[in-house]
């Protein structure tokens, strides 16, 4: 079982769940995410992110210092900044439209961190999918997604995924949600405090 932080704090899941953190821009769906990630890292689950916007150091600050973690940057190369090598903790994907790239540096860092860290227990946040939306079309998305979530499964591992529930049709947000054991909704209250709403989870 996996517990949600203090996002849900009565919350625990079942090992192979996928997540889904949606919600409009600016209502703290990132740090939700992060502190799902966090929360594990902390005692010593494997942290995985993909991130789509901001580069593995940004990422990087953002975990515990002494975290077993793994970066797939799908944005450094893309910017073009320099020449950018693989390491024990940031793999580089060419950019957000490179998706069997992404999946292939994933699949890396979970073999790498059951194998040889022997971490049975992983946690992997990919921010975001509103990102690959902007660059590959819904169909191609969704595919990629399917891959994503069923590696999630069968690695028994616990996935959040982030999303920016109003850069969307409706449409396409439940053909997406269709992927995902549960939904986290995120919204502003009329105190600006991120009210949350959950679909799938029981506490």
């Amino acid at each position: 079982m996996y517990d949600l932080a203090n996002v849900l704090p009565d919350t625990e899941v079942e090992a192979g769940t996928n997540v889904l953190v949606a919600g409009p821009p600016l209502t703290g769906k990132r740090s939700i995410a992060l502190s799902i990630l966090a929360s594990g890292a902390s005692r010593g689950d494997g942290s995985i992110t993909v991130t789509t916007k901001d580069s593995a150091d940004v990422v990087l600050a953002e975990l515990p210092d002494d975290a077993v973690v793994g970066v797939v940057d799908c944005v450094t190369k893309q910017r073009g900044i320099g020449s950018v090598e693989d390491t024990s903790r940031v793999k580089y994907a060419s950019s957000p439209v490179d998706m069997t790239g992404i999946g292939i540096k994933l699949s890396e860092f979970l073999q790498e961190f059951y194998d040889q860290r022997g971490l049975a227990r992983n946690r992997v946040l990919l921010h975001s999918i509103s990102t690959l939306l902007m660059y590959s079309d819904l169909q191609t998305v969704f595919r990629f997604l399917h891959v994503f979530t069923g590696r999630i499964q069968s690695a028994d591992a616990l996935g959040v995924y982030v999303i920016d529930s109003t850069s969307h049709d409706d449409q396409t947000m439940n053909t997406l949600k269709q992927l995902f054991d549960a939904v986290i909704e995120v919204t502003e209250s009329e105190e600006t405090n991120p009210e949350i709403r959950t679909a799938g989870l029981s506490r």
